[in-house]
């Protein structure tokens, strides 16, 4: 992946200085857990910290590479939502030390899914070269569809980390006389992906609808991908 050039980060911190010094500073702290890690020679976090600075890219990478305008209130909420997930859960086991750290992502998750779902759709309906026009209910189910298919995948993952590496993803729950294998944590993590997915594609069927108009509008606007030149169209519309 190329690295940004002197031009670029100036554009960058122009652009929006709030959003590219939360950039630095959690890369900064990544850094220094990831430092730590080494001399405690805990690789498995070493390889976390650097999976985090690799996921941290995946933003600027879209938009300069793909051509997919991310807005920043989105970009903030991801770099939030990876550090939360890798560095504070995993490394400094926030998952085992708060009991709705675990709850509170995956909901995240499912709202975040559905904007980033509805978003494609939204991108190749309003494209030109397709002869297609789906309706915002449509638009809609799909958002919450490919929210769900990314949780239900996600507990694959999980699952099949457990099977494989003998790993507690899924964390074994004590339920009466048995224990449940993981079903309780799988269970309750698709219920409240549900939740997340449900909201915004509510959400989102209105933004479609409405094209974005009133303040709920301007709300979704803030998690809708569009390709770059475009952003400004739909102030328009």
């Amino acid at each position: 992946m190329k690295k940004p050039g002197f031009k670029e980060v100036r554009r960058d911190i122009k652009r929006n200085p709030r959003l590219f010094a939360l950039y630095i500073v959690l890369r900064v702290f990544v850094a220094g857990v990831l430092v730590a890690q080494i001399f405690n020679a805990n690789w498995e976090n070493v390889l976390m910290c650097v999976i985090t600075l690799v996921l941290f890219m995946i933003p600027s990478f879209i938009e300069k590479r793909v051509k997919i305008d991310v807005p920043d209130t989105l970009e903030a909420i991801v770099l939030f939502f990876i550090f939360a997930a890798e560095i504070l859960g995993e490394v400094q086991d926030y998952y085992e030390n708060i009991a709705a750290w675990d709850t509170m992502l995956h909901t995240a998750n499912g709202f975040l899914a559905a904007a980033i779902g509805l978003a494609l759709i939204d991108i190749l309906n309003r494209e030109d070269r397709f002869s297609i026009s789906l309706s915002p209910v449509f638009v809609a189910v799909f958002a919450f569809s490919f929210s769900m298919t990314i949780g239900v995948v996600w507990e694959f993952f999980e699952f099949g980390m457990d099977v494989a590496l003998g790993m507690d993803m899924q964390k074994d729950t004590v339920l009466g006389d048995y224990i449940d294998i993981g079903l309780y944590d799988t269970m309750k993590d698709l219920i409240v992906n549900f939740i997340g997915a449900a909201v915004f594609s509510v959400l989102g069927y209105f933004y479609i609808k409405r094209r974005g108009a009133g303040r709920g509008g301007r709300f979704v606007r803030r998690f809708i991908l569009t390709k770059i030149g475009e952003s400004g169209r739909e102030e328009n519309e």
